[in-house]
């Protein structure tokens, strides 16, 4: 087994430590393969710490991530929420334990855990990260700290906020198609999905702010295959987790509370999705109809794998519906039964990592012009708008974004600092269907 010995967390006991080899035995017998498993126990405080940091003490500083403390450590301290494990992907496979958790606690916890590991090693979406990223993370926040001596704390952290607000315009198939590529080089910049790669190529920067940009979107592409399988992922950790256990790991006297434990994780609120219980009925299901589990993990990402799985069935056994808003009561109510509408939300809610499709189709005389491919959702204008100010604040120029707005086509400018909203007509507006990369 990997190092058990902590850089930022206390040595695991000696009970727990053999608890952890022993989960670990059992899971690899059971076809499970990860690297090494290095386990860190830490005050529910600091997990809350290394959370907000992304999993990564070491990263650079930012108003950001002390936000995201706040919240994690208030939910925390009110009993709204609470985190079990946090768990990074990178070799060895590293992994944080709340120290107030109890024994069984922390077995489901690791049990979870090398479901997480293996399912980083072996999935598709997954082969093209940086394994090395805790040193990668330590890196930038060299170069963050090492320009905030050289420009100052409020101008570097001002552009870093610009940067990190503009972290989700990027091409979540780009890492996958360059590795499929077998070392042929594909261009890192250029137009397409790929805005952020853009700026840090074209944009006008002084090289301290394009460096940033660059260290922004390379963890950007760092966690994009986390939110892209995140139904899997939780999903499969929480079979293996369950599978594990009940295979001989827990105790007689501790089925009860494990399965008190199980359904609080796996409890999902009316209208709403939870990912580990979604995530595991389906890999049960699979399971049950004589599928590959092996196979669909490695393949698949959230909408390849639903798409694939979800049928009447399923949705019937499931108990699964739409759900919307009354406008008289103001309550959640079904609104369709039927399995293909519910089917169809669900593969729209996933698609693209569940982030709006935003592809950079036009530069010229110093403006950029960008195209929401429309699926069905519309976006938030104002939250559209704004990014749209940040982008042409980085770029320095105008900017311009065409999107629909139900049967509406319309228009963002950016320009001069001002952000004009257009209602266009039907043969004026540019294509938003698909095209690019």
């Amino acid at each position: 087994m990997g190092a058990i010995a902590s850089r930022h967390g206390q040595r695991l006991p000696p009970e727990l430590a053999l608890e952890a080899e022993r989960i670990e035995r059992a899971a690899r017998a059971a076809g499970l393969g990860f690297p090494a498993l290095e386990f860190h126990l830490l005050d529910a405080r600091d997990v809350n710490g290394v959370a907000a940091y992304g999993g990564f003490p070491v990263r650079y500083p930012s108003w950001r991530h002390g936000m995201e403390f706040e919240r994690l450590d208030k939910g925390y301290s009110w009993g709204l929420s609470k985190i079990y494990e946090l768990v990074i992907n990178t070799d060895p496979v590293v992994a944080y334990l709340v120290r107030s958790n109890s024994t069984l606690e922390q077995k489901l916890v690791m049990a979870h855990v090398c479901g997480h590991a293996d399912f980083f090693t072996h999935n598709v979406w997954f082969s093209a990260t940086d394994r090395g990223m805790l040193d990668t993370m330590g890196h930038h926040a060299t170069l963050v700290r090492r320009s905030i001596d050289r420009h100052g704390l409020e101008q570097v952290e001002r552009f870093l906020d610009l940067a990190l607000s503009l972290e989700t315009l990027i091409d979540p198939y780009l890492p996958l198609r360059r590795r499929l590529a077998r070392g042929k080089r594909l261009p890192a910049g250029g137009l397409g999905y790929d805005v952020l790669g853009f700026l840090a190529e074209r944009a006008p920067l002084e090289p301290w702010q394009r460096e940033i940009v660059a260290l922004v979107r390379d963890e950007a592409y760092y966690f994009q295959p986390q939110r892209m399988t995140k139904i899997m992922n939780e999903g499969w950790a929480s079979f293996w987790h369950s599978r594990l256990l009940t295979g001989g790991i827990l105790d007689a006297t501790e089925i009860v509370d494990f399965a008190d434990c199980h359904s609080g994780a796996t409890q999902q609120a009316p209208g709403r999705v939870n990912p580990y219980k979604l995530g595991i009925e389906l890999w049960r299901y699979a399971e049950r109809t004589g599928h590959d589990i092996f196979r669909l993990r490695r393949l698949h990402d959230d909408a390849s794998f639903l798409d694939e799985l979800i049928d009447e069935r399923f949705v019937e056994e499931s108990e699964l519906f739409l759900f919307g808003v009354n406008a008289r009561s103001g309550r959640a109510e079904v609104t369709d039964r039927d399995w293909r509408a519910v089917k169809e939300r669900l593969l729209l809610d996933v698609a693209w990592g569940g982030l709006p499709r935003i592809e950079l189709v036009r530069e010229a005389a110093g403006a950029l012009a960008l195209v929401h491919h429309h699926d069905g959702r519309d976006l938030e204008l104002s939250a559209a708008g704004e990014t749209l100010e940040r982008l042409g604040t980085l770029w320095g120029g105008p900017v311009e974004l065409a999107t629909r707005v139900g049967e509406s086509a319309k228009r963002l400018v950016f320009r001069d600092g001002e952000l004009e909203v257009q209602t266009l007509e039907e043969d004026a507006a540019p294509s938003t269907g698909e095209g690019g990369s």
